[in-house]
């Protein structure tokens, strides 16, 4: 009984072993902070948005900005709006305003999960693209294996 107990031990190791290995994400994150694209955020009935921050990574479920405004507070629900340009012919979003073509534009909702200060006036600001439709996520997916992968 105890050669049993040991055995069994051993295997419930081994798969904890491995579950704490594997991967926890759900999209990868891609590191875009040396191409310093910068996200406005829009607000209430303006057509026009404010200059947010720029993106750190971002991958087909969230993106970290980082950003000098430190009133953005975790569960917030942020309007943004981000244009990537398109790369090595892939645009990352597409209309279907006309049939479906190309866009480099998306402008929708994120939700904060995470602020962190990461110096004296500047905070990284985390969270998940909320409103995408399935085929712009697809698209920025595909958009973003084309560029390096964050750490």
């Amino acid at each position: 009984m105890s050669q049993m107990s040991s055995l069994a031990k051993e295997s419930v190791e081994s798969v904890m072993e491995l579950s704490t290995t594997a991967e926890r994400r759900e999209h990868r994150r891609h590191d875009l902070e040396t191409q310093e694209i910068t996200v406005d955020r829009w607000e209430g009935g303006r057509r026009s948005g404010k200059n947010f921050g720029k993106i750190v990574d971002i991958s087909a479920g969230g993106l970290r900005i980082r950003t000098n405004q430190p009133n953005v507070q975790p569960d917030h629900q942020i309007r943004l709006r981000m244009e990537l340009p398109a790369y090595a012919g892939i645009s990352p979003f597409v209309t279907r305003a006309s049939g479906i073509s190309p866009k480099t534009e998306w402008t929708g909702w994120m939700s904060v999960a995470r602020v962190a200060k990461v110096s004296k006036d500047q905070y990284d600001v985390c969270g998940r693209l909320m409103d995408m439709d399935e085929i712009d996520r697809g698209m920025l997916g595909l958009y973003l294996s084309t560029q390096p992968l964050a750490a």
